[in-house]
Parts: C-alpha cells; structure tokens; sequence
C-alpha cells in the first residue's frame, strides 16, 4: 500500500482536521509555557500524556526530558524527530498565549514542530490500529536542541536510532509563506561552534598603558582582526563565518580591567574547514595579541556538522509535498548558516530535513527565527502533520 493511492491519501487528511484544533491548542499551551534545553519537564510530560491515551508506550530518556515512542510492528523503521526546548529570548508578541515564563520564548518554532509530530502521531496511531500502517514509526522528541552539541546525541546514545532505516524532520522557516515547504539536496544548514576567547594581563591606569598590558585593547583587536584573518587562511569556498555575540571586560573607565573575554559562533559550510578551525583559532589568536603583552585561552566547544539531506529521503518528501498540498508547494530553499543538531542522525541514517513555511498570508517579511517577534502562521501545523504523517506512510 502506497500514499499515491487515493483512497489513502484522502484518509491522511481526512484525519489530520479530525485532530487539528487539538493540536492547535496543544501548540499554544507549549507556547504559553517554554522551557529551555534540558529542563523541558513540562513539556515531556505533556506529550507523554497524550501518547499514552492514544494507546501507545512512549519512553522518557534517561536525561529525564524528551521521549522516544514506536508505532506499529515490522523490521522496517521510519523514524520522524520534532525538537521540544525553547530559547532565552523575550516573547515580544501580545497574543493571548504568549509566553508566561519571563525571558523564555519558543522563538525557534519548537511548539510548531512539538505539535506538527504529534498531530501526525495520532494520526498513525489510529491508522495503526486500523491495520493500515504495516511497518514501525518511531516518534523522536528530542530536548535541547539548542543547547550544543545538541540533544540529539542523547537519543543516539539511548538506541534511539537502532532499527530506523530513514528519519525525517521539520524546521519552520519565516521566509516562507505559509502553504509551502522548501526542499534542498546536499547541505542545508552549517556547521557551527561556541567559541571563547579569554585574555588576562596585570591591569593597570589608564594614564599608563605603556606599563602593563592593554587588555581592553588587545581584547577588541581579537575582535575585529580574528574573522578577517580567518578568512585569509580557510578557503573561502568553506563559507567560515566568525561572529561575536557577547564580550565583556572592565568596570571602570580609568581602570585597565585584567581580564576579558569575547564569545560568539564559528559557522562554516565546509565540513574539513570545520574541523581545522579547532587548530587554527587558538593559533590565530595568540599572534593577534602578541604585541600587547596579555595571555590568551580559547575554548572551541564543537556543535554540529552539516545537515545533509539524502536525495532519497528528499524525492520522498518532494511526492508527499505535491500529492498533499500539490506541485506549487514544492520551494527551492537555500543552505542555511545556522546551525542544526539533526545532523547527528544523519551520520547514522540518510534522511532529510524540510523547511516549513510560517509566513503569515499577506505579509510581506516576517520577524526572522531566534527574534522576540517570531510569530509563525498556525494554519502550518496542518502542513506540518501532514507531511509527517505522509512521510512515514510513503517510504
């Protein structure tokens, strides 16, 4: 059986509306109430509930947030992954299920994704039940995405990909308006680190730089020259971006402060150039503060490599996406920078990540991911369970 036959396909959307002012609801009580990496208790729980009364065993993970759940029988797997944590970001919206938990926001769309899987869940379930899936879906509701390396290391470390031949994932995307699904072959994120730079000198009066080591000084040398040098050393088809994020130093304005750091994110498309960057950064570093007489530390804290979607897995959602919602739908999307720790499953599985469009009809630019503006258009959740579901049925 096969989603291109009528019959199934009609059923596919005939019972992802049965369940779609759920779920719906459900998205805006996650929304109301976010939780960061790791903590997402809340939210575990939540999720947990609702695949029990469907009838089905989810599994907490052994870090205590997230949860893996199989659906059906069979040797074959297909498994799909939502991310279920937020970000410490404010929610700038004045929508009645704005965020209640201060300086806490899902402005990545985690409750879209959170929502969209388990849409689709219900929907296999009782199709499974029905006698009409014949082959195991394994749900993934990954904590800590944003939280490097990422938390989907934790589900491959609890055996969350023993068995699956194929995983697919969603990721909402503002540039997109909201009824289509961008599709990518090869890289569709980067590779990303956290990086720490730290200084530390004697300090000393401002009058008397020439005295001590200019920390402030050297610090924002570090600052402006590090990215411009590493572009001179990487090939600059490798895509390495440097950008700064936080930096710190002193208390007082006549007063040279003895320590100072810089921290921000290394982003490169090129996954050799990637691992080079762990060697050169420090290397690098420490030339540019030379003159000044201060100490330099670095810390690289590797994230994720590449996203690679499989061209399999992408013919698969490119028929779902156009026998679902149809041939318009289908977007060409670019690679991205940003980073994405669905890249560890797929240094197990081939598989494929879609970008989900959220832009709301009639707006022009939408309050880009990661920003206290964020607001994506719900009638994607639709979209979002439906692909899922279709997906596990498909492959």
């Amino acid at each position: 059986m096969t989603l291109s036959q009528p019959p199934l396909l009609a059923d596919v959307r005939s019972r992802v509306e049965e369940v779609r002012d759920e779920i719906v609801a459900i998205r805006r009580d996650l929304h109301a109430h976010p939780e960061l990496g790791w903590n997402e208790v809340r939210t575990t729980g939540l999720i947990r509930q609702r695949l029990t009364a469907a009838g089905l065993s989810p599994q907490v993970l052994p870090t205590g947030t997230g949860l893996i759940c199989d659906i059906g029988s069979g040797d074959t797997c297909i498994a799909l992954r939502a991310d279920i944590d937020a970000l410490p970001v404010p929610d700038g919206s004045d929508s009645p299920f704005r965020s209640t938990q201060e300086g806490i926001a899902h402005a990545c769309g985690h409750d879209v994704h959170t929502a969209a899987l388990l849409g689709a869940a219900l929907v296999l379930a009782r199709m499974a039940a029905e006698g009409e899936l014949n082959h195991r879906v394994r749900l993934i509701f990954q904590p800590a995405e944003e939280v490097m390396p990422g938390g989907a290391l934790g589900v491959i470390a609890a055996g969350g990909m023993e068995g699956v031949r194929r995983i697919y994932g969603l990721h909402c995307d503002p540039r997109l308006p909201v009824g289509q699904v961008g599709l990518r072959v090869g890289a569709l994120t980067a590779a990303a680190d956290r990086i720490l730079v730290r200084l530390t000198g004697p300090g000393g009066h401002t009058s008397r730089p020439h005295l001590t080591g200019d920390l402030v000084y050297a610090l924002a040398t570090v600052v402006t020259e590090l990215p411009a040098a590493l572009s001179r050393r990487v090939d600059p088809r490798a895509g390495m971006s440097l950008v700064w994020g936080r930096i710190t130093a002193g208390s007082a304005a006549n007063a040279i402060p003895s320590r100072g750091e810089a921290e921000g994110t290394l982003r490169c498309l090129d996954v050799n150039a990637w691992r080079l960057a762990a060697e050169l950064i420090p290397t690098v570093a420490g030339q540019l503060i030379a003159p000044y007489g201060v100490e330099v530390s670095t810390e690289v804290t590797h994230g994720v490599p590449p996203v690679m979607n499989d061209p399999g897995a992408i013919d698969v959602l490119r028929r779902v996406v156009v026998e679902t919602i149809g041939p318009d739908a289908v977007a060409t999307t670019d690679q991205s920078l940003g980073g994405e720790d669905f890249a560890w499953y797929l240094e197990h599985v081939p598989g494929a990540m879609a970008r989900l469009g959220v832009r709301p009809a009639g707006v022009d630019e939408a309050a880009d991911l990661h920003t206290p503006g964020f607001d994506p258009d719900e009638d994607a959740i639709t979209i979002g369970m439906t692909v899922l579901a279709s997906c596990a049925l498909l492959d």
